[in-house]
């Protein structure tokens, strides 16, 4: 569920007119609903009643500043893969014990960041990381705590590109591996261990691939006990999709997400943590654009926007589909044609969809990309010197600009010229 719905003919964020966004902030724009941000946190956090728990948002889905201190507010947590993050993070005023830091390549300056500003745990990745960690730790004289991310090697049956619990994956140590890598930890005297970490991908529509990472961990957590760690805490990441379409076939939901965590790991007495972002933040964002030209070519019609790969990159990346709907709702009767809906970028693969049946549109016009609050703004660019575009966020009858956009001699000026030049 989401509060993008139409009234009255029109497109609303929560009781805004998106037409009235765009006629104040330009086009295009992303807008976030706080009605549906907060239902999404509340949702996981209730799926986990009854456990110690922690929620913590995924913020590399979005990480403006606005998002963030909407969900601190919440009691969330935050998962952090960079020091820019973490930075974000801690300005967003989540204090570092709420803090887990993620990320395959680790440095000992993110590292020195971390322990020095405070931090809930490292999710270690590798041995060499581990080594690493260990010498910043006690070159500050303090204990990092730390989980070690297993790769159990499971199908997450996701998209290629963000599947991260394979063998063949970049993430984690292999789970064959796991007791020697946690002796080896043990035995350092700048680590403390605390626990798992396991995370298997982005987007995953069914249950089964969680079961099965998780039945592997509860087994690793006795093991690892009997070898004399003191595994109190399980990171289980995140991934569980969100329905891109607005067809009858939904992922499961946060409720049976956490059932599934209870008849998994809940016969261990560990805390539990959980690093959801998409469906916090996925449907809770949308893609406002206007139409430029509509371009007849051969034996197709070409829907241009002022939005762009840039803008939006995930089609182009991941063929990700998103719906994509009219801010003035068509009447009841009109037919659909099919346009190809692309931007202004001079490349071919700036295209959204391919022959998409929409209502006849015109020049002028205004559409919106649904469910594209996740992975749109904070994956965009400036490529081809357009300027990064506004993001809105909706308050029941209010709106705030939280990311303007910044005139082309702000962009230009960035650049520093030579002194021979």
């Amino acid at each position: 569920m989401d509060h993008f719905l139409y009234k009255d003919g029109a497109l609303f964020a929560e009781d805004v007119p998106v037409a009235e966004i765009a006629a104040a902030v330009g086009t295009p724009f992303y807008c976030y609903s706080t009605a549906t941000l907060e239902r999404h946190f509340r949702l996981f956090d209730e799926a986990l009643a009854g456990m110690d728990h922690l929620v913590c948002y995924a913020m590399k889905a979005a990480s403006n500043q606005a998002i963030l201190k909407t969900l601190a507010a919440l009691g969330a947590g935050m998962d952090v893969v960079s020091g820019g993050e973490y930075a974000r993070a801690r300005a967003a005023g989540v204090p570092g014990e709420r803090i887990v830091f993620s990320g395959v390549g680790k440095t000992r300056d993110e590292m020195r960041m971390a322990l020095t500003g405070g931090i809930r745990q490292f999710n270690v990745e590798s041995e060499p990381e581990m080594v690493a960690l260990n010498a910043v730790a006690l070159e500050l004289g303090v204990k990092a705590p730390i989980t070690v991310r297993v790769n159990p090697d499971v199908d997450a049956k996701t998209h290629a590109k963000i599947a991260t619990g394979k063998s063949e994956n970049k993430f984690g140590i292999p789970i064959s591996r796991a007791r020697a890598v946690y002796a080896e930890a043990a035995a350092m005297p700048g680590l403390e261990v605390i626990g798992i970490d396991v995370h298997i991908g982005s987007q995953l529509t069914e249950l089964e691939p969680f079961r099965q990472a998780y039945e592997k961990v509860a087994e690793l957590t006795e093991v690892l006990r009997g070898d004399g760690h003191d595994i109190r805490r399980l990171d289980l990441g995140g991934g569980l999709g969100i329905p891109y379409t607005r067809s009858n076939e939904a992922p499961p939901l946060p409720t049976d997400y956490g059932r599934l965590i209870k008849e998994t790991l809940g016969h261990l007495g560990c805390e539990i943590e959980i690093e959801p972002g998409r469906l916090v933040v996925g449907n809770a964002g949308i893609l406002v654009s206007g139409v430029i030209y509509v371009k007849s070519g051969e034996g197709r019609d070409f829907l241009i926007l002022d939005a762009a790969m840039n803008d939006l990159i995930r089609p182009a990346m991941y063929d990700a589909h998103h719906d994509i709907v009219p801010l003035i709702e068509p009447a009841v009767g009109v037919e659909p044609v099919p346009y190809d809906v692309v931007g202004p970028v001079c490349e071919s693969g700036d295209t959204f969809a391919k022959g998409r049946m929409l209502a006849p549109l015109e020049g002028g016009d205004l559409v919106a990309f649904r469910s594209a609050g996740a992975y749109g703004a904070v994956m965009s660019s400036e490529y081809n010197t357009r300027p990064l575009i506004p993001e809105v966020l909706v308050h029941g009858h209010e709106f705030a600009v939280i990311r303007h956009r910044p005139t082309f001699d702000e962009i230009i000026n960035r650049d520093t010229i030579p002194e021979w030049l």
